[in-house]
């Protein structure tokens, strides 16, 4: 049974976790969803569903207080939970990106059931799909997107499996296309906001505010126009010039050292900046060019990339063999004689 003073304890310890939070926009997004969680619990009549979701908000909390404490994973959690990598706010991104409102409905498969009709993919989603920037998994090549890999070629009715063993059910055909669709999707990370690029005389220009956007016809996504991809970036910063030496921190004057501040912006916690680094990988951005009138993907440039791995080394030749007898015989005259 969730008691009041249970309950309040709770609330009390989860803001103190939430003020060491170490940028406002955490601490704004989960003081915001506390309060809405402890509305919630007050408000619900059913102990057994109260109880549950008290025993949620002590998760949460507990990742909270691993995530203030170091532990990279906890931290990485609440930050895709905060950006919508995660969660309620992931399916509230996506879910726009899901319909194309410009194109008309396409034909029923099954001409008196409704609801077979195909999914549409959306320009938005084609771009998400198909790059590799915005997704988990290997991305999509736009074939699959008209005929999934999983559609058998007799589901085509001038094929010749089709006449060889008969037409392909209708229904199955609309249940592997809905499956597709949704197993796809689900893999793509949401993005942040929708970039329109001008380019005119040479020059580039980058819009984002969401009113100049809409007013051109084109969708806002995510987080448009309200500051929270700039200011994750502000957060990585730029480092202008290379550190002092250890040596040179004593020895240099106050005027150069006032001249090689990092930028106010910047995180103080190298850690910080670095997970915000990663995040930064996880968030897409999508860019519609005018010029051409097409989408595709782009991340932060202060984002981390994945390391490409090991590499290896390619098979020796007749010239690096030579090489290696003339190093062999060297190190032999080198060695002292009995």
């Amino acid at each position: 049974m969730s008691s009041p003073t249970q309950i309040f304890s709770i609330y009390r310890t989860y803001s103190r976790q939430v003020r060491r939070l170490p940028h406002l926009f955490l601490r704004q997004f989960f003081s915001i969803k506390l309060k809405d969680d402890i509305r919630n619990i007050i408000s619900s009549s059913d102990s057994d569903r109260r109880l549950s979701m008290l025993k949620r908000i002590s998760k949460d909390l507990k990742k909270l207080e691993a995530a203030n404490n170091g532990q990279v994973k906890a931290f990485n959690h609440i930050l895709d939970i905060a950006y919508g990598r995660k969660g309620k706010l992931r399916w509230e991104i996506m879910k726009p990106l899901l319909t194309d409102p410009a194109v008309a409905f396409p034909p029923k498969v099954i001409p008196a059931v409704e609801k077979s009709r195909p999914p549409v993919y959306s320009p938005e989603l084609k771009a998400l799909l198909t790059s590799a920037k915005s997704r988990k998994t290997r991305p999509l090549a736009l074939r699959t997107l008209t005929r999934p890999p999983k559609l058998p070629a007799e589901a085509d009715v001038k094929s010749d499996e089709a006449r060889l063993f008969g037409p392909f059910s209708k229904r199955r055909e609309v249940n592997i296309r809905w499956r597709y669709f949704t197993e796809e999707w689900k893999k793509v990370r949401p993005p942040t906001q929708t970039l329109v690029r001008e380019i005119s005389s040479g020059q580039t220009r980058d819009i984002v505010d969401s009113e100049t956007i809409h007013g051109l016809g084109i969708r806002s996504v995510g987080f448009q126009g309200q500051g929270v991809y700039e200011d994750a970036e502000r957060l990585v910063g730029a480092s202008t010039t290379p550190p002092l030496p250890r040596k040179g921190r004593h020895i240099g004057r106050d005027g150069d050292l006032l001249n090689r501040a990092a930028d106010p912006g910047r995180h103080k916690s190298r850690w910080v900046r670095r997970r915000y680094q990663s995040l930064l990988s996880r968030l897409p951005l999508l860019v519609y060019t005018r010029f051409s009138g097409s989408y595709s993907v782009e991340l932060s440039p202060f984002a981390s990339l994945p390391h490409p791995g090991p590499q290896r080394y390619p098979d020796a030749n007749s010239v690096d063999l030579a090489w290696h007898s003339l190093e062999s015989l060297a190190q032999t005259k080198k060695l002292p004689t009995s």
